[in-house]
């Protein structure tokens, strides 16, 4: 009997990414098989959206890509459709009245019942609606299948504590939740074990960690304690908030080997009255003195940020503060928003939304200016010899150029010259950089250095699997009821303050 395939399609934040890694998981635990790459659209057993409800056209993505799907399920019986993420916990029955050929919509707190809901719904000839108010369990327990075999997402807490009036996403996430310590530290060793040199911390507000016990040393005293993981190679943390952001954290990023040079702060803006007017809890003047210390304590730090463009009441005024800012930062790179009403914020009904036009002729001089920025900083690293961690997929027009991509300790995409010997994806490669661009940088001549590493052994390992799998096998009988807690922890949440 052929095995039923299934497709995750994601959208949102770096949570949300690790949340279909959950899901993918579940729906693998439960004897379904991923569609084979290249899949023609709706060919696919189950499709699977993870939502996102940040952006204002969130909604209609979604209903244009269910509306492709209809006339397909019509022509596949036994065919499923669900709906899980954010905009399934804020639209919850609207979605199958809008959409009645979808089968499950479930929410951000019960993942783990997609399986269940899946069957249930097959049973009963009947759209399964289940959204749970609150977390059920943490989502560590549940199965995991990981996109990467060298670098893993891991979540420390869910959920969000903070009001920012534009942003749904902690009325969709619930109020924050830690993970045990402990349990953080048996999740990072497992996936050590099993090859992993790279693990990101993920929190809606990461470096909050420890609100629920009431230590403000609690995240710090977590990234020394990595530190102390052998064959952990780099650890990275999204994303912070600057009102969390304290002293003992930037000395333990200093001084932890394996804790990488690199910050992702949301800004959001620059004018100390539009940050006021979105309750971010800090002003301009905290958030370059935090900047200023991060870079006495690691010069060779790189800092990104999240900046809105055009939020209701901006004046030039305080648009060109924001500008002042991103002169003053010197950020490697910025993510870049205008801003859209997100229905259920408070920023959407108030007074003073902003022109499109004006909005977007702000928006082109913020990326001008951030990008002449990033391309200086890029260029100050021409010369340096850097470790580069090789990725799988990082470089589209690797195969035509003869080249590779990884990252380099401080996340900038490296591009450069394929070694005589082979190299595989979480080997680590030394190279000389010899030009640079606004987004990467190039290492034109030969490699000074390769590194074959546990987590290369890890990438093979999982290929040579995967090649040898017989299609079509069965791997198992859906399973009725709640998935048994998989021994090795994953996690879950929903990406920082960011976007």
């Amino acid at each position: 009997m052929s095995a039923k395939t299934y497709e995750v399609r994601t959208y949102g934040c770096q949570m949300n990414v690790h949340d279909s890694e959950r899901l993918s998981g579940l729906l693998e635990d439960a004897g379904y098989v991923r569609a084979p790459e290249g899949t023609a659209e709706g060919d696919a057993d189950v499709v699977v959206f993870n939502t996102c409800a940040v952006r204002e056209n969130a909604d209609n993505k979604l209903y244009g890509n269910l509306g492709r799907l209809a006339p397909m399920k019509t022509k596949r019986p036994g065919m499923q459709i669900a709906v899980g993420g954010c905009l399934a916990q804020k639209d919850r029955d609207t979605i199958v009245k809008r959409a009645p050929w979808v089968d499950v919509v479930f929410g951000t707190h019960n993942i783990g019942k997609l399986p269940v809901l899946l069957e249930r719904a097959r049973i009963q000839e009947e759209a399964q609606v289940e959204i749970a108010e609150s977390l059920e369990a943490f989502p560590s327990t549940l199965p995991t299948r990981r996109e990467s075999a060298y670098a893993a997402w891991v979540s420390i807490s869910v959920g969000c504590n903070n009001t920012c009036t534009f942003c749904i996403v902690p009325a969709l996430r619930g109020k924050e939740k830690d993970r045990r310590t402990g349990d953080i530290l048996a999740e990072i060793e497992a996936l050590v074990a099993e090859g992993v040199s790279e693990i990101t911390l993920l929190g809606q507000n990461v470096n909050a960690y420890g609100s629920d016990i009431g230590d403000r040393e609690a995240f710090s005293k977590l990234l020394r304690a990595c530190g102390r993981i052998e064959g952990l190679e780099r650890v990275r943390f999204t994303s912070p908030h600057p009102r969390d952001f304290t002293d003992d954290v930037i000395a333990a990023m200093a001084e932890t080997p394996n804790v990488m040079h690199q910050l992702h702060m949301p800004l959001q803006s620059g004018s100390d009255t539009v940050l006021k007017a979105m309750r971010r809890s800090y002003r301009q003047e905290r958030f370059l003195g935090i900047i200023e210390k991060v870079r006495a304590a690691m010069p060779d730090a790189a800092i990104s940020t999240d900046i809105i463009v055009g939020f209701p009441g901006e004046t030039e005024e305080d648009f060109e503060q924001t500008m002042h800012v991103v002169r003053e930062a010197r950020f490697a790179n910025a993510f870049t928003f205008q801003y859209s009403k997100r229905p259920g914020t408070p920023a959407a009904t108030m007074e003073g939304q902003i022109p499109k036009e004006v909005v977007q002729a702000r928006y082109e001089r913020l990326v001008a200016l951030q990008e002449e920025i990033s391309w200086d900083e890029n260029k100050k690293q021409v010369g340096r010899t850097l470790e580069v961690m090789v990725a799988e997929g990082e470089g589209r027009k690797d195969d035509a150029t003869h080249r590779l991509s990884g990252r380099a300790p401080d996340n900038r995409l490296v591009h450069f010259t394929k070694p005589d010997e082979p190299v595989r994806p979480g080997d680590v490669v030394t190279v000389e950089i010899t030009y640079a661009a606004p987004h990467h940088l190039l290492a034109e001549g030969p490699s000074k250095a390769v590194r074959r590493t546990r987590a290369g052994d890890a990438w093979e390992k999982r290929t040579a699997a995967a090649a040898a799998k017989p299609a079509g096998v069965m791997l198992g009988i859906p399973v009725i009821g709640a998935p048994a807690p998989s021994p090795a922890p994953a996690a879950a949440g929903c990406g920082g303050c960011g976007d």
